[in-house]
C-alpha cells in the first residue's frame, strides 16, 4: 500500500521553507551572508536546498507511485498521471515567469525556471521508475554524471558564459534565459536544459533512497550517503561544487548530505516520535513555492513591497542592527505568514495538488 512517512513530509516542508527563506530577502542589495549562493564555484548551505527538493521528489516517486505499481495498476495509466502532472507543473513555472515579465517593470521573460525544472526531472523519475529495474536506474545515474562530467570538458572551460551548459543555453532559448553577459551577449540560466541531465540524476538517486526506506534499509541511507560525501569530495578536485552548471561533483556531495538527512529524520520523527517540524509545509510544497513566487511578483508590481519593507523593517532594525539583519528580518517573517497560510490550509485539510 502507498507509504506516507511524516519524516518525508517534514524534510520536503523544511526544504520548501528554505526555499522561501533564501528566495526573497527583501534587500537584495544587502542578503544575509549565510543566505547567499556560492558565486560561482563552491557550494553554501544554500545551495543544498534545491538539490534536496529534487531528492525528495525521488523519494516520494518511490513511495508513492512504486506501491500503486504493484497494487496492479497499469504502467500507461500511471506514466500518463505523472506526465499530466508534469506538464501542470512546468506550465505553473511558465505562467509565474510570463507573470513576472508583464507586470515588473525592467523584467524580461525567461522559459527556463525552478518549477520548470522540477516537471521534468519528475516525467523523467516516474518513466525511469515505472520502465526500468533498479540496475538500469544505477547505470542510468553513472552513464547521466560520467556523460555529463565529459560535456563539461569538452567545453573547454566552466567560466561563466563561456562554459558549454551557458553556450548552449543560449543557443536554445535566446535571450529569454536568466542573465544575459552585456558583453558578450550570451546568455545564462542555472536551471537551463542541459543542466536537468545531471539534476535527473540527482532525482534518481532519492528514488534509490526512497526505496531503501520503504523496505526498511534505513541503514543503506547512512552508508550511501558518508559514500556519496566522500566520492563528491574527491571529485571536486577535478570538477568543483558547482551549482549553477550542477556538476557531477555537486550532484554527488548534495545528494550524500540529503540521504543523512533522510536518515535523520526517518529515525527521528518515525522511529522516535519527535515532532515533524515543517510537515505542514510539505503538505502544500507546490502551493507554498508557486504561492510565494506569485507574492514576490504582485508585491513589487502594486508598489507594496519597497514600502512594507521600508516602513515594517528597515527603518527601525537597520539603525539598530545593520541592513543585513533587516534583509534576514523581512525574510523571515516572510517564512511565518506562509507558514500560517499552510497551517490554515491543513487544518481545513486543504491540499493543493497539481
Amino acid at each position: 500500500m502507498n507509504q506516507r512517512l511524516a519524516s518525508v513530509d517534514a524534510l520536503r516542508g523544511c526544504t520548501v521553507a528554505a526555499m522561501l527563506l533564501v528566495n526573497d530577502p527583501g534587500d537584495w542589495g544587502h542578503v544575509y551572508a549565510p543566505l547567499e549562493h556560492a558565486e560561482w564555484h563552491g557550494c553554501t548551505p544554500t545551495d543544498l536546498i534545491f538539490p534536496f527538493f529534487l531528492f525528495i521528489v525521488g523519494v516520494s516517486t518511490a513511495l508513492a507511485v512504486e506501491p500503486r505499481l504493484e497494487q496492479g495498476a497499469q504502467r500507461s495509466v500511471l506514466m500518463r498521471a505523472a506526465l499530466l502532472r508534469a506538464l501542470r507543473i512546468l506550465g505553473l513555472g511558465l505562467a509565474i515567469n510570463l507573470l513576472a515579465w508583464w507586470l515588473l517593470p525592467g523584467a524580461h521573460l525567461r522559459f527556463p525556471g525552478v518549477l520548470q525544472r522540477i516537471g521534468l526531472c519528475f516525467a523523467g523519475v516516474a518513466a525511469f521508475s515505472l520502465y526500468t529495474r533498479p540496475r538500469v536506474q544505477w547505470a542510468a545515474i553513472v552513464v547521466l554524471l560520467l556523460g555529463y562530467a565529459g560535456l563539461l570538458l569538452a567545453g573547454g572551460t566552466l567560466e561563466p558564459f563561456a562554459n558549454i551548459v551557458s553556450r548552449s543555453d543560449s543557443a536554445l532559448f535566446g535571450r529569454f534565459v536568466y542573465l544575459i553577459d552585456p558583453a558578450t551577449g550570451r546568455g545564462h540560466d542555472p536551471e537551463g536544459l542541459l543542466g536537468t541531465l545531471p539534476s535527473l540524476a540527482t532525482t534518481l538517486l532519492g528514488l534509490m533512497a526512497g526505496r531503501w526506506l520503504r523496505q526498511g534499509r534505513t541503514l543503506r541511507l547512512a552508508v550511501a550517503g558518508a559514500v556519496a560525501l566522500l566520492l563528491g569530495l574527491a571529485w571536486s578536485h577535478w570538477l568543483p561544487f558547482n551549482k549553477n552548471l550542477w556538476t557531477p561533483s555537486f550532484v554527488l556531495w548534495t545528494a550524500g548530505w540529503a540521504c543523512v538527512a533522510l536518515w535523520l529524520a526517518h529515525l527521528g520523527i518515525d522511529r522516535r516520535g519527535l515532532p515533524a517540524w515543517g510537515r505542514r509545509f510539505g503538505l502544500n510544497a507546490i502551493a507554498a513555492y508557486s504561492g510565494s513566487e506569485l507574492m514576490q511578483v504582485l508585491l513589487p508590481a502594486l508598489g507594496w513591497q519597497d514600502f512594507l519593507y521600508r516602513h515594517l523593517f528597515a527603518s527601525w532594525i537597520t539603525p539598530l542592527a545593520g541592513p543585513w539583519i533587516a534583509s534576514l528580518a523581512w525574510a523571515l517573517a516572510f517564512v511565518a505568514l506562509w507558514w500560517l497560510i499552510v497551517a490554515a490550509m491543513d487544518r481545513k485539510r486543504c491540499y493543493l495538488k497539481l
